[in-house]
């Protein structure tokens, strides 16, 4: 199929992008096109123009500022996967990045798109909720920062106001004593998740941070996951992890249906044992 006709913009800076928008009722920012695209060709959506950021060089850029990564919202899945973007820790964001969809879709897709475009099943919406990334968006009346738990609004809507562009993801750099654990269910390789598990815990510190997502809504993220090792974190914690809990979590959350609370359980606890095996 083809898109309805719409009039195309291709600014050369983010200030001129944020004019762009702030002027043009309607219009859709894209980034590197593999979300919005396939919503234009099957004309799901249908804007009168589209503001293409992908010639905007410092949406590309990645710094270090303090304890946190910041990546430029163009960079690439593919960048992060073969380390053209320096990771938050040893195989983290690369380990997530290479099980996105297809490497075609990797060489185009963007951090700040996938984010923007907020699909609950969304790899980077789901590991970046779980290692506690923050947003900078950028709008006429300058920037501004949100958890990304506050910027996720809802199944594929976010607190982007109209006019703003999400220009950079700020994420906490993991310390080594830290371990990683990321898994997925899908039905086959290269399609949206049906249930992702995530966890982030350091059992020498004895904090833990957990997340259950692609649930029809923003991940449900546990800050302070000690709930679901029975109220402790250390060496032993795969031993620990107690399903009934974190069953009960999504209860509380809406999940109604007791076979999609113990895939979304299951997923987590595949999560807590890879970490445990790093």
């Amino acid at each position: 199929m083809k898109p309805a006709p719409f009039h195309l913009e291709r600014p050369a800076t983010l200030a001129e992008a944020v004019a762009r928008l702030a002027t043009l009722d309607g219009a859709k920012a894209m980034a590197g096109g593999q979300s919005l695209g396939p919503m234009l060709n099957l004309r799901l959506a249908t804007p009168d123009r589209v503001v293409d950021l992908s010639g905007i060089e410092e949406l590309r850029t990645v710094t270090e500022d303090g304890g946190h990564m910041v990546y430029g919202a163009l960079v690439t899945h593919a960048d992060v996967e073969d380390g053209r973007a320096p990771d938050v820790g040893a195989n983290i964001l690369a380990r997530v990045a290479g099980g996105i969809a297809y490497r075609a879709v990797r060489n185009r897709g963007t951090m700040g798109g996938s984010l923007a475009h907020a699909d609950p099943a969304a790899d980077w919406v789901n590991a970046l909720s779980a290692l506690g990334a923050e947003v900078e968006i950028a709008g006429a009346a300058g920037r501004r920062r949100l958890p990304l738990g506050a910027f996720l609004t809802g199944a594929l809507t976010t607190a982007l106001e109209p006019g703003e562009i999400l220009a950079a993801i700020r994420v906490p750099k993991v310390p080594a004593s830290a371990r990683f654990g990321y898994v997925k269910h899908c039905r086959k390789v290269g399609e949206f998740a049906h249930a992702v598990g995530a966890l982030l815990i350091d059992p020498s510190a004895g904090t833990a941070r957990a997340l259950m997502g692609a649930i029809d809504a923003p991940p449900l993220v546990f800050a302070d996951a000690a709930l679901l090792f029975g109220g402790t974190i250390d060496a032993d914690f795969a031993a620990r992890f107690d399903g009934a809990a974190a069953n009960d979590a999504l209860r509380d959350a809406g999940l109604s249906d007791a076979v999609d609370r113990h895939m979304h359980v299951q997923v987590l606890r595949r999560a807590v044992d890879q970490a445990a095996s790093l």
